[in-house]
């Protein structure tokens, strides 16, 4: 997938904000932030989707979520709260065809979202 952004962005052929990382996943700072706190939370391999997500998978996810529990305290969020996020397909708003969370914090969540 040489033209995925979010690949292109783990090879470091584009410039971005990391925060953090860890062996599956990678974080940044979102380009057009929707809260105080919009990190990306992306897999290091390219999975377009969460229904591509198979049991094989499995360490992928659970690094992504490590990740995400890191940087909740790290951002200081952890005891206010915060909303995770996972855009599935054109009707959910997938923009980029590369799996990726979410991160939102740093202000009061509305429902419904949308």
């Amino acid at each position: 997938m040489e033209e995925c952004l979010f690949c292109r962005i783990i090879r470091q052929e584009i410039g971005s904000e990391v925060v953090a990382e860890n062996a599956n996943a990678i974080a940044i700072r979102d380009i057009n932030p929707q809260a105080p706190v919009h990190i990306l939370v992306i897999p290091r391999e390219h999975i377009a989707s969460l229904k591509e997500i198979t049991a094989d998978k499995c360490d992928v996810i659970t690094d992504m979520v490590m990740l995400i529990n890191e940087l909740t305290v790290s951002e200081g969020i952890v005891q206010t709260g915060f909303r995770i996020v996972i855009n599935q397909g054109e009707d959910g708003g997938q923009e980029v065809d590369h799996l990726h969370f979410h991160l939102l914090g740093g202000r009061f969540m509305r429902w419904p979202p949308g």
